[in-house]
């Protein structure tokens, strides 16, 4: 039986109840409430569930903050991820949130709701919200399944989280791409211009690209065999005999990789060339969009792209190639 018992401060005055449930076989609970009604709510609730056996204790998602749930994430998840800079990003994003000292079992789907429609106020797109609660919902199910909250609810499932947005249909235009390699020609950064070059040619992302070792690239065989990639699974990509001429003229030392280079170094000199060749709107990854639809131009099936690209599903690839009309009519005579 669960025993209710006013709260009081030090004046002795009564400022609320304090349910407390000791029953064998179950760790001892207890939960203040501003009400007794409230107190004895949760009392029958908790022994219901006791009486079926379904019982789970919630006191350590009761006693967990935001807070402290998201920098354990960060400790223990995070950094297990291809893209653990980016989640760092959202991590802190959520540390600026009105919910941090609240703890994960007192998360509702309402709270979620509301910071949503104040996101997508702000505008903020609905593809950056999208992530960000999913990397939310990601903590949550990981509290549940690892870090013994089974009780514990994800109040992200409870609301309606922002689609994706349209696929990005980015791609060079008109003789953009001779702007571009003409600027990254003048750029001090000598690797730049086969950089882009090579992600024209194969469709390989920019760590795909930066990783690459030249031991896993066979010149005669026109591959490259790909062991660290997004999705954790290694894929060979063909090469066209542009990529390889690319490869053969550049610097090459005997070990260590093609392009011995970082992101960011690499980010910085691809915005100066656009900037420097007036390309507006351009991002490196569009590169990735661009040498796909070309492959798709010239007959390539999903299927085929997708084994090029790594896409575990064909959805992916359709949000990758974007097909030009006037390109498609010449095909069809």
């Amino acid at each position: 039986m669960a025993t209710i018992t006013q709260r009081t401060d030090r004046t002795g005055q009564m400022i609320g109840w304090q349910a407390k449930i000791r029953r064998k076989g179950y760790p001892a609970e207890s939960r203040s409430f501003a009400t007794k009604r409230d107190a004895e709510a949760w009392a029958r609730s908790l022994e219901g569930e006791m009486d079926r056996g379904i019982f789970v204790s919630r006191r350590e998602a009761e006693a967990t903050t935001l807070r402290e749930a998201l920098d354990r994430y960060e400790r223990e998840i995070t950094p297990k991820k291809k893209g653990a800079d980016q989640e760092k990003h959202r991590l802190n994003l959520w540390r600026k949130s009105n919910l941090m000292d609240r703890s994960l079992a007192a998360i509702r789907g309402n709270d979620l709701a509301r910071w949503r429609d104040d996101r997508l106020k702000a505008m903020i797109s609905p593809t950056t919200v999208h992530h960000d609660l999913m990397l939310l919902s990601s903590l949550f199910t990981t509290a549940r399944r690892e870090w013994g909250m089974e009780a514990l609810a994800n109040p992200v499932q409870a609301i309606k989280v922002p689609s994706l947005g349209p696929a990005r249909e980015r791609r060079l235009q008109d003789d953009e791409e001779t702007r571009l390699l003409e600027s990254l020609g003048k750029s001090k950064h000598w690797w730049a211009k086969p950089i882009v070059q090579f992600a024209i040619e194969t469709g390989m992302r920019q760590g795909e690209i930066l990783v690459l070792e030249w031991h896993r690239v066979d010149l005669k065989k026109r591959v490259a065999r790909l062991a660290d990639t997004k999705n954790n699974t290694p894929r060979e990509v063909p090469l066209s005999s542009t990529a390889v001429v690319i490869l053969e003229t550049i610097p090459r030392e005997i070990k260590g990789r093609i392009f011995p280079v970082e992101k960011e170094a690499l980010i910085k000199a691809f915005r100066a060339a656009c900037v420097a060749a007036k390309i507006e709107g351009l991002r490196f990854h569009d590169l990735r969009h661009e040498a796909l639809s070309r492959l798709s131009e010239r007959g390539f099936g999903a299927l085929e792209l997708a084994t090029i690209a790594g896409h575990r599903t064909l959805n992916m690839v359709r949000r990758y190639v974007q097909l030009r009309a006037e390109d498609l009519a010449k095909r069809i005579g």
